[in-house]
């Protein structure tokens, strides 16, 4: 099996990442929290919100509704 050596060397930062953190989750989600305030960087939240007005109906539309509409009308 074909192993690439960039895909290795992230598993290994990242399992060392995770064990000085003792793998608990919640500590590495409050570091990474803290990396990002500190950056300075402008953070911009990507994801939709329930009941927008889509552009061609003109009606509001639930997360999701989209999927419905095509499945049904491929059947």
């Amino acid at each position: 099996m074909y192993q690439d050596e960039i895909v290795e060397e992230i598993h290994r930062i990242r399992e060392e990442y995770s064990r000085s953190f003792n793998h608990d989750l919640k500590a590495i989600f409050a570091d990474l929290q803290k990396q990002q305030a500190e950056s300075g960087r402008e953070v911009v939240n990507l994801s939709r919100k329930p009941g927008l007005t889509t552009r061609w109906s003109g009606r509001a539309r639930e997360i999701g509704e989209d999927a419905k509409d095509i499945s049904r009308r491929s059947t």
